[in-house]
This record gives structure tokens, C-alpha cells and sequence, in this order.
């Protein structure tokens, strides 16, 4: 089978996909990040009433339209507050931030605009705008008006609307959920004792994150030895739990020791694909299971990874009706690149501002697949096309961002 270019199994495995859709309601306080199942309309109106923008005077403009008029203090209107009466002319109520414009007003004077006098009298020291400082029932939303719509992504301010809109639950999608499978006679959990042959099983925790950031569950399925039928016993266990993505974690090649994929296609699993034209990743595979899609990444610690931005973070968002995080940029290589030969390389640099302002990916000097440290203190991934011309100091490239943020 001839190496399928990356951008083709990338739109290949993002076609296969259609949103979930499926529909959960969830309290205000868990649904950040969370995407809106259906319109979200004002359960009532907002403000309430015509409300005082500032600490003052509420008058009437003819009893005040001049600077040095004067009037009779009434009453004071607070929020939660109101007073009660009417002004007649030349009256005012001392009003706060918030508070009911009491019936006659038609304006509200800054208190630091009047001087007050014997008698529970003020006069004015400022010109008065008719209407001013007064904000107007309804101003920010009225009841059954959509803010809100269906599809929107929840953060801190769509969440304060919502709450002020009087919901303390909201309908959200469901988040995906992924089943992560390690495989390997040779892996053991963090915090054991390797022994001889042995290693620490590292994927599991690098992938449940991305996973959970990109806005899925995780169910760890643990790690299974290179048995068949224990592969396939945790393969049922992640379908009854109706798991939206299966994610293996090596033995997905066709070495005597990778069971991984005939062990799922004796299980139904259909195969879409596999060995992609890419370095680190090659033997990605990709394939489905009944309606579940099953993303089978490399064992190297670094090649899952880069597969796991590339294949699995854009299908877990698509899932959920996430927009994609925008991961792509363009910087200067900070030192000249080789050549390159067949398979797309993704190397790991770092990130690094120049005099005149514009982004330097410096790579690494060792790039092997293994190496976790050096992708833990990497910036970006420098991505080199097939066949690309050696590219010198200097000229742009782009890079896929590990840290979307780093650029601002």
C-alpha cells in the first residue's frame, strides 16, 4: 500500500465524521466550553425597569435645565430600593447606581454636578443633558428575545448573559467520548518498577489530554498486552460504553507483535486507511467500527502525539461542533533546512522573537520519535512538504503551533 498524503487522510477522516448532536442539559456552572444545543432566549427583561446609570440626582430636565437651579430633596431610590412616589416640580431624589428611576424623571444628575444646601436642598453646578444617565427598560435584552443561538461555543461572557438571562441549566451538546487502548507486553504504569524489557507507559496521559482539551470524555481502557483476545475484550468494553472514538496506542502495524489491526478488523472494524506520508506517524490507521471511528496512532511517545494534533484533536471538535483550534501559523527559519524527501516532516522547534518583531523556529538537533523531553520544550512543529527545496535562514515556513496561545 503506497503512503497516503497527509492533507488526504486529514480530509478523508474529517469527511467520515458528522457532529453527535446528541443533547444533554448541564448547569451553569459546568458549561464552560460547552456548545449550545438550542436557542437561548431572555426569560425575562433586562433592566427590568429604567434604571440609573450613576450616583446622583433623578429630576425632571425643565426643573433643572440651567445650571444653579434649584431643588426640594424628597426620598433617595437605591437598587432594590425604589421610592415609591412621584416627583412634582422642582423636586429630585437622591439615586445609586442601579436603582428605579422613580415616575416623573426623565433624568438623572452626577452627584459630583450638584452642591447641596440647607433644608434638604440641592442646586446645580452643571449643564444637564435631557435623558442622560438613565439606562432605558430593556436597554441590554426583553424577554423572549434569542441572544444567544444554537452552536454557540460557551466562555465567561456568554455565560454571564445566560445567567442574567435567568437559565441555571443550559442544553449542550454531548462531549464525544474516546477510549484510549495502550498495547505492548512492554508497558507498565507510571510509578512501577520497569523491568528488564519494560517501559513506562507515557501516551495514555499526553492523548487523554489533548483529548480532553479538544472537548471530549476519556475512558482509559488501561493497557493491554499483545493478546488477541484481550485486545478484543477491551475493544467490547469500549463499545458498551457506546464510545464515540476507539484510540489504540501502538501495535497498529502489521509486525508479528502488532495485533492491533487484525484483531479489529476480525472485529467488524472497516479499514479506511493506513501509513500515512509523514514523519513522525507513518503507521497511523484509521478505520470504523459499526458508527464508532477508530484512530489507531504510533507507540512513540512523539509520533502519537503529532498524530494525535493532527488526526485526533480535529476529529474530536468536529464531533462535539467545535470550531478547529487554529494551530497553523508561519515563521522564519532561524537556521537553513535540508532538503526533503518523501514523507511530510513535522520538526520540533522552538519559538523565538526576532529584532524586527517576526517569530524565529529554531529545530532541535535530534529529532528521533522517541524523545519526550525535547517535544515537552518545543513551540511549534516546522512542516516540511514532500519534496521541499532546502530552505535557508531567513525565509518563511509554516509551523503548526503546540501551543496555540504562544503568539497572541
Amino acid at each position: 500500500m503506497s503512503l497516503l498524503p497527509v492533507a488526504e487522510a486529514q480530509a478523508r477522516l474529517l469527511n467520515s465524521a458528522t457532529p453527535l448532536h446528541r443533547i444533554e442539559s448541564v448547569p451553569l456552572d459546568m458549561a464552560e466550553g460547552r456548545v449550545l444545543a438550542k436557542d437561548l432566549a431572555a426569560r425575562l427583561t433586562q433592566p427590568p425597569f429604567d434604571a440609573s446609570a450613576m450616583d446622583g440626582y433623578a429630576l425632571r430636565f425643565e426643573d433643572a435645565a440651567t445650571p444653579g437651579s434649584e431643588l426640594q430633596l424628597i426620598g433617595a431610590s437605591a437598587a432594590g430600593h425604589a421610592f415609591e412616589g412621584t416627583l412634582g416640580k422642582g423636586e429630585t431624589v437622591r439615586i445609586f447606581t442601579g436603582a428605579p428611576v422613580p415616575a416623573g424623571v426623565d433624568s438623572v444628575l452626577l452627584q459630583e454636578d450638584a452642591e447641596r444646601l440647607e433644608g434638604d436642598r440641592i442646586r446645580t453646578t452643571y449643564a444637564l443633558r435631557k435623558g442622560q444617565h438613565i439606562r432605558p427598560r430593556g436597554q441590554d435584552f426583553i424577554e423572549g428575545e434569542v441572544v444567544l443561538p444554537v452552536g454557540t461555543v460557551m466562555d465567561f461572557s456568554r455565560l454571564t448573559v445566560a445567567a442574567g438571562m435567568n437559565h441555571p441549566a443550559l442544553d449542550v451538546y454531548r462531549r464525544p467520548l474516546v477510549a484510549i487502548l495502550a498495547t505492548g507486553d512492554e508497558l507498565v504504569v507510571p510509578g512501577s518498577l520497569p523491568g528488564p524489557s519494560q517501559i513506562i507507559a507515557s501516551n495514555t496521559f499526553g492523548i487523554a489530554a489533548l483529548a480532553r482539551s479538544a472537548g471530549a470524555h476519556v475512558l482509559d481502557l488501561g493497557i493491554v498486552p499483545d493478546n488477541s483476545d484481550e485486545i478484543t475484550a477491551a475493544i467490547g468494553r469500549a463499545q458498551v460504553a457506546k464510545a464515540d472514538i476507539i484510540v489504540t496506542l501502538g501495535g497498529a502495524s502489521v509486525g508479528d507483535h502488532d495485533l492491533v489491526q487484525a484483531t479489529l478488523i476480525a472485529a467488524g472494524m472497516q479499514l479506511d486507511f493506513w501509513r500515512i506520508a509523514m514523519r513522525p506517524g507513518k503507521p497511523l490507521m484509521v478505520g470504523s467500527l459499526g458508527e464508532t471511528h477508530v484512530l489507531g496512532l504510533p507507540g512513540n511517545p512523539v509520533s502519537s502525539l503529532v498524530c494525535g494534533v493532527l488526526f485526533l484533536e480535529p476529529l474530536i471538535r468536529k464531533l462535539a461542533s467545535l470550531p478547529p483550534v487554529k494551530r497553523e501559523s508561519v515563521a522564519r527559519a532561524a537556521i537553513p533546512f535540508a532538503a526533503n524527501d518523501q514523507r511530510q516532516d513535522y520538526v520540533r522547534a522552538t519559538l523565538t522573537k526576532a529584532a524586527d518583531g517576526d517569530w524565529l523556529a529554531k529545530p532541535f538537533s535530534k529529532q528521533d520519535s522517541s524523545m519526550m523531553k525535547i517535544f515537552s520544550r518545543a513551540d511549534c512543529l516546522v512542516v516540511r512538504p514532500v519534496h521541499a527545496p532546502a530552505l535557508e535562514a531567513g525565509s518563511p515556513t509554516q509551523v503548526i503551533l503546540l501551543r496555540p496561545d504562544l503568539l497572541g
